[in-house]
């Protein structure tokens, strides 16, 4: 099966159960300064997830393209990678637990034809004074036609058993029952696992040959396809307390169940990447085996992604997205050197094959290919000037000076790898222990860590006062751009800290220092004035249509949360913007704005910093 097929079959299964199919969130988060990057399909539904009515109803379904920073280090095992698609569908107060677990059950068995006898599935074991999940237990003991109970998860496999009992079968933002304050929802989620079988032996080949194998083990026999969270409850003083209106949020990950379709633990052998393995084969002259398979899986898995991110319109830069994407070609460049392979044409090969899945699906814009690989091999020429000076800062180097504080300065100031410092030096007969290197760089981590505190955040994350005026204050700030230097001003990118804002915007001049002061007076004048801020449900294009500004505007659904600063939002209003919030309840209580710095980003795009005073 490929991937374009499992997508659309997904859609359609749910589509006949009554789901709507809303479009895909960028990659790069509308109006949520808590994350770098789409992570998960709920993200862009929290607001409805928290009780707002969404205009599509009550049963959603959509296929999101998502990105975990967190998952970069962990690329390179037949399983893990940074970029995925998650196949998502939601009840927001309709159906609930039968109806969900029946229908993925029957989707996976029917539709994707995986056979039943290879499938386990884990629940709620209870924790804290909140009992087990009986009633999911109930209805995957229907399911599989079992009167057998859930076995202790943590006590092993047993083939015969079906169903199995977690504590961690749990979901809420603050972590386990015992852990939630009062006031917070959370309740039991419950996963299905595909079991590769025990011929292949995976787990008896593996580091953990020595301990139970169990659906959560990482040696790979087991490969989960899809969770199941049903938000249930929230924590009283007494206890926890069922919602009136509970929720289903469903995640499963085409490539796994791809994998799964296949039989094959290995991801890297589904449809979306063979084309890119093969590339990678006939440029390094070498087979994807034995040691070959790290290295090929970390170029394919980046090579993807940094191709979706530059879809997007992300380049690489020292900082926020910009860092990461730079980060993936980087890896991506070295794991080429060390296969022997050219970086540049790997990638000006296997990019318009990517962009075309990709645009087929609907996720991107058609007509990027030159961009994407003009932007790519700058990098990666630009990279391997870098390369080429740590080679000589190594050449340079004294064996007794070859210590992992070398390797781990050489990769701080130059980006270069320590794989290569390490192979290197041992040419030179010394070695340069792994562990030590990890010594030195969790120091530095641990010293600069407050830095990046929350970045990787998700769903249902909290707002602060000081982000929500900032958040508002962008939205003055575009306003008074777009009144004193033109209606060709339009929003390329923000970001908000609670210590100031950044806002990224498309113009081919630069402004003076007089307009940036005339746009900071307009912006402070109407925070004076004290307007009211007013949020409306609009239909999209109506709402465009009128004014109201919109960021990715194809990204948003056809009815759309409009958020209108002025005194009347019908016809005296200074900023409309297509936004979910959240914002100010009028512009008085935001106080004063300091635009402190203004940059170029190249290629008609430019930067303005501002902060509360």
């Amino acid at each position: 099966m490929k991937a374009s097929d499992l997508r659309r079959k997904y859609l359609e299964f749910f589509a006949s159960r009554g789901h709507a199919i809303i479009p895909a969130a960028p990659i790069v988060p509308l109006d949520d300064t808590t994350t770098l990057f789409t992570s998960s399909g709920m993200q862009q539904l929290v607001p409805y997830l928290k009780g707002e009515t969404h205009p599509k109803g009550t049963r959603l379904t959509d296929s999101q393209p998502s990105f975990r920073a967190q998952d970069i280090e962990d690329v390179g095992d037949n399983r893990h990678t940074c970029m995925f698609e998650m196949l998502g569908n939601w009840s927001l107060g309709d159906y609930f637990k039968k109806e969900q677990l029946l229908w993925f059950f029957e989707f996976i068995t029917k539709e994707v034809g995986l056979d039943k006898d290879r499938l386990y599935v884990t629940v709620f074991s209870g924790d804290a004074g909140v009992p087990p999940d009986q009633e999911a237990i109930k209805i995957w003991q229907q399911i599989f036609e079992t009167s057998q109970s859930a076995s202790d998860g943590e006590s092993g496999f047993q083939k015969d058993i079906k169903i199995y009992a977690y504590k961690s079968n749990w979901w809420s933002r603050a972590g386990g029952p015992d852990q939630m304050p009062v006031g917070e929802i959370g309740g039991p989620d419950s996963e299905m696992f595909y079991d590769f079988g025990e011929e292949l032996q995976l787990h008896e080949n593996s580091i953990w040959k020595h301990k139970s194998c169990h659906l959560n083990c990482d040696c790979g026999r087991f490969l989960e396809i899809g969770n199941s969270v049903f938000m249930q409850f929230e924590k009283t003083q007494d206890g926890m307390k069922p919602l009136p209106k509970q929720n289903v949020d469903f995640g499963g990950g085409l490539e796994r169940i791809l994998a799964a379709s296949n039989n094959n633990p290995d991801v890297f052998t589904i449809d979306m990447f063979t084309s890119i393995i093969r590339i990678i084969e006939s440029s390094s002259g070498q087979k994807y085996e034995g040691a070959n398979l790290a290295p090929m899986r970390i170029i394919a898995d980046h090579l993807r992604a940094a191709t979706f991110m530059m879809g997007e319109g992300i380049e690489p830069s020292n900082k926020m997205q910009g860092y990461i994407l730079r980060r993936l070609l980087r890896r991506a460049a070295v794991k080429s050197r060390q296969l022997g392979a050219d970086a540049i044409k790997i990638f000006s090969d296997s990019i318009p094959g990517i962009l075309s899945e990709y645009v087929t699906a609907g996720f991107l814009q058609a007509g990027q290919d030159i961009r994407i690989i003009q932007i790519a091999t700058q990098e990666l020429a630009k990279f391997g000037k870098v390369l080429d000076q740590g080679l000589k800062e190594l050449d340079r180097c004294s064996p007794q000076d070859l210590t992992a504080q070398f390797a781990f300065d050489l990769f701080q100031s130059n980006g270069f790898p320590f794989e290569i410092t390490q192979e290197l030096a041992r040419h030179k007969g010394v070695i340069i222990d792994k562990a030590d290197f990890d010594s030195v760089f969790q120091a530095h981590r641990d010293s600069s860590r407050t830095a990046s505190v929350g970045m990787f955040k998700g769903g249902l994350a909290d707002q602060s006062s000081i982000t929500t005026k900032l958040h508002t204050a962008t939205h003055l700030l575009q306003a008074s751009m777009r009144h004193i230097l033109g209606n060709e001003i339009s929003q390329a990118g923000s970001n908000i800290t609670s210590e100031r804002l950044r806002f990224d915007y498309n113009f081919r001049g630069k402004p003076s220092s007089e307009e940036l002061q005339q746009i900071e007076d307009l912006v402070n004048t109407k925070i004076q004035q004290n307007l009211p801020v007013t949020r409306r449900i609009e239909n999209k294009n109506e709402a465009i249509k009128s004014g109201a500004m919109a960021f990715f505007a194809e990204k948003y659904p056809d009815q759309v949360s409009v958020y209108i600063i002025g005194k009347d939002p019908d016809n005296d209003w200074f900023s409309k913007e297509l936004c979910g919030g959240p914002h100010v309840a009028s512009t008085g209580e935001i106080g004063q704005i300091k635009i402190y710095k203004e940059e170029s980003l190249g290629s008609g795009k430019r930067r303005i910093y501002a902060k509360l005073m």
